[in-house]
């Protein structure tokens, strides 16, 4: 294996033990009488990282390829069908990490984010759709960058320019992406305290007198472009690069890292998916971070 990804792995696989064994509350409940996992689970989320960030999205593939390469990192591995019942069952441990390797670099404290939401197809096919245990979650919305309609979710993510996820969602397109937004500071307060004198950059959608105002609340400014019937804001020459940032992250997360293909049909399995490659894009940033590479984001490194 390569050797930038097998230090990246030891790095978080000791990272990841640490914590669960400092935090009994991230730990899943197990009677105390019983098997012990011949996986750890600190051992599960390294391999649901470098499964995304090597690209593989089929979990049997993934296996049979840990199974011929990983064996000195992971001694055993189980079946398909027992990863992908733990790997399930780990979206709070997925979601924990993230936030902590995030907070431990120092782009966290960036007094700049940006803020969009792209496409996360569920399904093409029309009875697909109707029988799919997504349905009610999952719905029709509109894809501008590809000019089309897909079924599905999508996610909505704050990050800092250097691409550090910050905050997420996974909402039915027909939701404004305002409310999503408001929601999602909502349900963390913590973001927003102590961070007056933040910018949130967003493109026009995020137009909106009440998202607008309980920013401003927090002493937060939004920085987005100017509607036909707007006077001039502040920003407006910079926006454009820096809207270009937030796209690049998205094309990061669908392309190296498999976004789009990423084959849930539950909800607990598209929401795991997704913690999945937002914990290996962090992991990466984090990594990179510690490891002083130039470029954060950089996932080159790893991806072979």
């Amino acid at each position: 294996m390569d050797a930038d990804l097998d230090t990246l792995a030891t790095a978080l696989y000791a990272r990841i033990d640490d914590t669960l064994k400092e935090r009994a509350e991230l730990r899943p409940w197990r009677p105390k009488v019983g098997i012990v996992p011949k996986l750890s689970d600190a051992e599960l989320l390294t391999l649901a990282v470098m499964q995304a960030l090597l690209g593989f999205v089929s979990e049997a593939r993934w296996l049979r390829h840990a199974r011929q390469h990983l064996t000195h990192l992971f001694p055993y591995l189980p079946g398909q069908a027992g990863y992908n019942k733990r790997l399930r069952r780990s979206a709070r441990q997925l979601q924990a990490m993230i936030r902590l390797l995030a907070e431990d670099t120092d782009v966290w404290a960036d007094d700049t984010w940006l803020i969009d939401s792209t496409p996360v197809e569920c399904s093409r096919s029309v009875p697909t759709t109707k029988r799919s245990r997504l349905a009610g979650w999952a719905g029709y919305g509109y894809c501008a960058s590809h000019s089309r309609y897909f079924w599905g979710l999508r996610l909505h993510l704050v990050c800092t320019p250097a691409g550090l996820p910050i905050t997420f969602a996974l909402a039915n397109p027909k939701i404004d992406e305002r409310d999503v937004a408001i929601d999602m500071f909502d349900h963390d307060p913590t973001l927003l305290a102590g961070r007056a004198g933040q910018t949130i950059i967003a493109d026009k959608g995020y137009a909106s007198a009440p998202f607008e105002r309980t920013l401003n609340e927090h002493g937060v400014e939004l920085v987005r472009p100017a509607r036909r019937n707007e006077r001039p804001r502040r920003g407006a020459r910079q926006l454009r690069s820096l809207r270009q940032i937030i796209e690049s992250v998205n094309d990061t997360l669908k392309g190296q890292l498999s976004l789009e293909q990423h084959g849930g049909h539950s909800p607990d399995g598209v929401t795991v998916r997704i913690l999945q490659r937002l914990l290996a894009l962090t992991a990466a940033i984090w990594h990179n971070h510690h490891s002083r590479q130039p470029v954060l984001r950089s996932l080159t490194a790893y991806d072979h």
